[in-house]
């Protein structure tokens, strides 16, 4: 009798696998896919119903093999991807390849990587879900025409290599629609009153200007000059009614009217969801999507753990329920019952159960600990930073979820000053409950009043009064992002992470100060296809296409027949852009002058970004680079004057070779006589490639600016170094460059490129 195969997706999970399975099965990894549409054609048929033209990913061939010839090995194949759509394609497209190898295959899913859940899993071994599959099939290909087709169009007429997603070009709107509000927000302004007052008894406290008597509200209003209406909060809206309102308040005591006392109950959140997850990482531990996504990854695989060897230490991180299991809430009750006692459980002392929104796909729980036993504190030496910091907001937001309630004593003070009515709020914890577990932020701590009554007169020790203006609603943050595309039924959870990255990675947005701001390549990306693809760019529409894409998933829609509904008003939309999408290759007018020959400025699109380039060309060469202010105006950035370095004679012309550099920062050489000659070579370092012997370092820098050195036989050979090399072998490794390097405390120094040899020497001058 011969072993069974789990195949799973990660190496990672194979580790911790076979720890507690032991050598009656194999284990396999697939590592991620194996099969995908081809990179370098369209890979659809639409008029064969849309069939997807599946084939190996490059490089996938020998995972392929061993996969094979390890099903034939093998009784039964147990397919074990990741319980979603994604890993059904994953588990179907290996099932392809396997079967006329395997004798029988089955699929089998688990929450969590434990004994327990693996050995449930195989005993509930079932086939591969279709519905599942054709609506990870569906987006696959939807994401394929729109990507393909809509592409070209942007090429044509913006720039060269750029490119449309489905679902990434509507979270692309939203951060252009926001920063278009906050261009066009008008600011008002309004004055607000503070004071600090002093009771009987200390402390002192700080009340706020809430109301004003109506008679002296409708003088204040005329004293503004303005009989509009404002918005409700402006009480006061200038200088003058500023000012009058003070002396209307000189000399006339602050009495408290009334003192409202209240009990208060705040209850846990739920357990994470990936979107909780994701948001709340943001806020409390600044990570991004992507970074809380592959850092959950980990923790979800399996983590060395000494003694423990290989463990599993969340369940499942792509999730939009709430729901835990039976087994889990009664080990979080006890350990709370242990740790903190009966007093802070949750009401009944049988844990809490929570419920999630009614479209949430409830086929996993919520992310948990996979031991609550297991604390942060217990695992943190084996864990990196990311991932302990992760670990522990995980654990500390379900064990919270599992406790009783804070209670608080609330105060709210009315008090009345002249024509002003003020307010004075206080709060005081009776009792932690979960905030033992997971405190309240800095700007959430406590602020007592000290004890007030009716009638009573306090003393006012400070007043200011202050001049503002409305603001514009906020630029999003990648968690208010998230938030705003969960509402609006923009992708899935799973998806979020990738919609953020990919429209950075584009350079459609940039991260200003942790919130988004369009460029003027994502601003123009956007009118062109908010112009020509209404439909494809509307919000509803999209939200819409998701919730077919579950129907999909349940069986409810065939994959073929959203498919021909969505060619049906995409194909002639497409046709039309084709015709009427006008071209902005010559760049986007500005009102900004040339300061050489005062031709207009306009804004390029290039290789390392957006440029200003004067609209004088060829005759006048200038260009610079530029930023905006708040209101969106352009400010061009001073250039350095160049002084170029003469480096020899050109090969192509007999001119001269100078030395030029780029806006990214790396150097280059330039025939003087360009554009007449257009010989251009990169700046040699002199040292032979290590890698393919054929060709030499080079200077290069990435988009960013990084200066790096690579190989000039690039894409042939890949090899690169970030420090300037030497062409010496290393002494103790025998790595055939060092570098030079700066380091702190060292200065310059050479050193051996090989992060594992420790050679480094001073730089013989």
């Amino acid at each position: 009798m011969g072993k069974d195969l789990i195949i799973v997706e990660s190496p990672a999970k194979v580790k911790t696998i076979k720890k507690f399975l032991g050598s009656k099965y194999m284990v396999q990894a697939s590592v991620g896919h194996i099969r995908d549409l081809p990179t370098r054609s369209i890979g659809v048929d639409e008029s064969r119903d849309f069939a997807p033209q599946y084939e190996i990913i490059k490089g996938k061939e020998k995972v392929v093999k061993d996969l094979q010839e390890a099903a034939a090995k093998a009784d039964t194949v147990f397919l074990a991807p990741d319980p979603d759509r994604e890993g059904e394609a994953i588990a179907w497209h290996i099932a392809e390849v396997i079967k006329n190898k395997a004798k029988d295959i089955k699929r089998i899913q688990f929450n969590e990587i434990t004994a327990r859940a693996v050995k449930a899993a195989l005993e509930d071994a079932h086939d591969i879900n279709p519905h599942l599959f054709d609506a990870q099939q569906a987006r696959r290909v939807l994401d394929r025409l729109v990507g393909y087709k809509i592409s070209p169009l942007l090429w044509k007429t913006v720039k060269r290599g750029i490119s449309a997603g489905r679902v990434q070009s509507v979270a692309l709107r939203l951060i252009v629609e926001r920063e278009e509000e906050r261009l066009a927000f008008i600011p008002e302004e309004f004055w607000t009153f503070r004071a600090l007052l002093a009771g009987a008894v200390p402390p002192p406290f700080k009340a706020e200007l809430v109301k004003i008597e109506t008679n002296f509200a409708k003088t204040l209003k005329a004293l503004s000059g303005d009989s509009k209406p404002g918005p409700k909060k402006i009480l006061i809206a200038n200088k003058a009614a500023a000012d009058a309102m003070e002396q209307a308040m000189a000399g006339q005591p602050f009495v408290v009217s009334q003192v409202e006392e209240k009990e208060r109950s705040r209850n846990p959140l739920p357990p994470f969801t990936t979107s909780t997850l994701q948001q709340t990482a943001n806020q409390r531990i600044g990570f991004t999507s992507k970074r809380t996504m592959s850092t959950a990854q980990r923790l979800y695989e399996g983590i060395e753990l000494g003694e423990r060897g290989t463990t599993a230490l969340i369940t499942y991180m792509r999730t939009d329920s709430v729901r835990i299991a039976d087994e889990a809430r009664k080990a979080a009750t006890e350990y709370v019952e242990q740790r903190f006692g009966s007093d802070y459980m949750a009401p009944g002392g049988k844990g809490r159960v929570f419920k999630g929104k009614t479209s949430a796909q409830d086929a996993h729980e919520a992310i948990r600990p996979v031991d609550v036993t297991l604390t942060p504190q217990d695992v943190k030496e084996f864990l990196t930073p990311d991932q302990y910091r992760l670990y522990n907001l995980i654990w500390c937001r379900f064990v919270a979820s599992q406790m009783a309630p804070a209670r608080f004593h609330d105060t709210a003070v009315t008090l009345t000053c002249g024509p002003g009515q003020w307010k004075a709020k206080g709060e005081r914890q009776l009792f932690p409950g979960f905030l033992a577990i997971m405190p309240k932020g800095v700007e959430e701590e406590d602020c007592a009043l000290p004890p007030l009554k009716e009638g009573e007169v306090v003393t006012l020790q400070k007043l200011e009064k202050e001049q503002k203006f409305t603001q514009p609603a906020p630029r999003y943050t990648e968690a208010s992002l998230v938030r705003e595309l969960e509402e609006l039924g923009i992708g899935r959870p799973s998806t979020y992470a990738t919609i953020i990255s990919t429209i950075q990675e584009r350079e459609y947005v940039r991260l200003e100060d942790k919130h988004f701001a369009p460029t003027d390549l994502g601003n123009v990306v956007c009118s062109q296809l908010r112009d020509h693809f209404a439909k494809l760019m509307d919000v509803g529409f999209t939200a819409e296409m998701e919730a077919n894409l579950d129907k999909v998933a349940d069986g409810d829609l065939g994959w073929v027949s959203l498919m021909k509904d969505f060619a049906a008003d995409f194909d002639p939309t497409l046709q039309a852009a084709a015709k009427n999408m006008a071209p902005v290759k010559g760049g986007l007018n500005t009102d900004v002058p040339c300061p050489e020959c005062g031709k207009p400025l306009v804004v390029k699109f290039g290789k390392s970004g957006e440029f200003l380039a004067c609209t004088g060309y060829p005759e006048c060469r200038y260009t610079t680079n530029f930023t905006r202010d708040e209101k969106g105006q352009i400010q061009p950035q001073e250039r350095p004057k160049e002084e170029h370095q003469k480096e020899g004679t050109c090969p192509k012309c007999g001119g001269d070779v100078i030395l030029k550099q780029s806006r990214t920062g790396s150097r280059f050489l330039s025939c003087s006589n360009y554009p007449e000659c257009d010989y251009a070579a990169p700046y040699s370092t002199g040292v032979a490639c290590p890698k393919c012997g054929k060709g030499s370092l080079v200077e290069k820098s990435s988009k960013r600016g990084k200066i790096f050195y690579s190989c000039d036989q690039y894409p042939s050979c890949d090899f690169a170094v970030w420090d300037w090399p030497v062409a010496e072998h290393c002494p103790q490794c025998d790595s055939p460059i060092l570098v030079i390097k700066s380091g702190r405390g060292k200065g310059r120094h050479i050193a051996c490129p090989n992060m594992k040899c420790k050679y480094t020497r001073e730089i013989d001058e």
